[in-house]
């Protein structure tokens, strides 16, 4: 009975994550979605950008501390590791969905591209940008990433086997083009607002920082085959081989 009931909390959690990823991209976008990054009424400049820091500031340390060996560690004592990662991609579903509910818009411009070939290049962009990370998350094995593969394992009574280190495609042009993706993604529009710029300098940030803390912990998990690795590929700079 555990077994089934965790197979169909693995697959909420998953279903939960898709719906906010495809509403990411019409937050960022404006595109679709009831409420995005420029849309609403706009309120005090001053008190508008600290509640968008706070919100940020909540999911960087939710995402980034859960994601952490130590932490995990600790947290499997008080859940069952078969949904250790359903959880973390549930949680950062839930913080990422007060985000757009209590995003505040600042409409300012700061910069609008009227040429129709320059939004029609960055509007590909933004769109490369988001194949970029779907893309890359089924190089790596998209169902590990977000937790089903886990649930569905534990199901099956088999152990989940330890995760071989591989750079298939993208991942011999930068070590995280997840993130990558990311970052073109949010910086890719011809229509900038200061709501929306402040989101990309700070998402910007925080990818760079965590990805010094996610680096040691790929160090510590695959070794000399991972320093190699940062040696003969670029972080997050294509053709760039410098950590």
């Amino acid at each position: 009975m555990n077994r089934f009931v965790y197979l169909t909390y693995g697959i909420i959690s998953y279903l939960i994550f898709f719906v906010t990823f495809l509403y990411s991209v019409g937050f960022v976008g404006n595109l679709v979605v009831p409420k995005s990054i420029d849309s609403g009424t706009a309120g005090q400049l001053v008190t508008s950008l600290l509640l968008n820091l706070l919100l940020l500031g909540i999911f960087a340390v939710q995402h980034s501390v859960m994601a952490r060996p130590a932490f995990k560690s600790w947290w499997i004592k008080l859940i069952p590791a078969a949904i250790e990662r359903s959880t973390y991609v549930l949680l950062s579903s839930l913080v990422l969905i007060l985000l757009f509910w209590q995003w505040q818009p600042i409409t300012i411009s700061v910069w609008q591209v009227e040429n129709t070939t320059g939004r029609f290049v960055l509007w590909g962009l933004f769109w490369l940008g988001w194949l970029i990370v779907l893309l890359s998350t089924f190089l790596i094995n998209h169902f590990d990433l977000f937790g089903l593969r886990q649930v569905y394992l534990y199901m099956k009574n088999q152990e989940f086997p330890d995760s071989a280190f591989k750079t298939p495609f993208l991942y011999k042009f930068v070590r995280h083009p997840i993130m990558l993706g990311f970052i073109i993604a949010f910086w890719a529009t011809p229509d900038m607002t200061l709501g929306h710029l402040v989101f990309s300098i700070v998402t910007t940030i925080y990818i760079l920082v965590a990805l010094q803390f996610e680096e040691r912990d790929l160090v510590r998990c695959h070794g000399a085959e991972y320093q190699e690795y940062q040696k003969e590929v670029s972080m997050i700079i294509p053709f760039l081989k410098r950590k």
